[in-house]
């Protein structure tokens, strides 16, 4: 059975983590999974929502596969493991879709930094949030560090980071780091819910306001160029750019 599921419901997609049996801890093999899903969806001119979520209700992730970075050598931690969850998490956050993730149970470490990657956090009222990786003599290796202080501030990311401890889905939703904290039994049907709702309204200029909202997700440049690109490849100025370059004569551009 595949470890990360995907499906696609008219302009919405589900991306679920599906390795119950160990709390859906990451491996490299889910890794690559939702980086596929991940590929898909940016490709997709139809889906306008992404709902990121896992199988059961125990957990939504527990983190890394601690079998799996603790057998990799150093220098592959840093050429495999580290570099390809900030790929994918950064991939992630800079989809044009919104992207919602939807916290059934526990979402530690690394899936804590999964959830942190969504635009909008909806936790079940059972669901447990952590940075645990300095138990381990660890620290968050996928963005926790940064994602975490810019949602809800220095302070409260150093106590949880420092500390270890989980908090509850009531006060990571005091906190902001979770938009709603609902009964498990209802968590499904409001995910559904938001995405119907965004997804009905129009996508491009969701997305843009996404994007406005983000400041380009890190890539500031990449963003404005290709806002403005999209602009004026719209104008009577650019159609008369094309046509005086396949006609082989000087342009007589109008400003519009």
């Amino acid at each position: 059975m595949s470890k990360i599921r995907f499906q696609t419901d008219g302009a919405i997609a589900m991306i679920r983590l599906n390795r119950p049996e160990k709390l859906h801890a990451l491996d490299e093999e889910m890794l690559a999974g939702l980086a596929a899903a991940v590929d898909a969806v940016d490709a997709s001119r139809d889906i306008r929502v992404l709902l990121l979520g896992a199988t059961g209700e125990r957990a939504f992730s527990v983190g890394a596969d601690i079998l799996a970075w603790t057998s990799l050598e150093p220098l592959d931690m840093w050429r495999r493991w580290i570099r390809d969850g900030h790929r994918l998490f950064d991939r992630i956050a800079g989809l044009r879709q919104p992207v919602i993730a939807v916290l059934n149970g526990y979402a530690l470490g690394g899936g804590l930094e999964l959830a942190l990657a969504a635009d909008i956090r909806l936790a079940a009222e059972t669901a447990q949030l952590g940075a645990p990786e300095v138990g381990i003599a660890a620290i968050p290796g996928w963005g926790g560090t940064q994602r975490l202080p810019a949602l809800i501030g220095a302070g409260r990311a150093k106590q949880m980071i420092f500390s270890g401890q989980p908090i509850s889905a009531a006060q990571a939703e005091r906190w902001g780091l979770v938009n709603e904290a609902l009964p498990a039994e209802t968590l499904e049907a409001r995910a559904s819910e938001l995405a119907g709702q965004i997804a009905a309204n129009a996508p491009i200029a969701v997305q843009l306001a996404k994007q406005a909202i983000d400041g380009g997700g890190g890539n500031l440049a990449s963003t404005l160029e290709g806002i403005a690109g999209a602009l004026s490849a719209q104008s009577d100025d650019a159609a008369e750019g094309l046509a005086s370059f396949r006609e082989r004569r000087p342009p007589q551009y109008i400003g519009r």
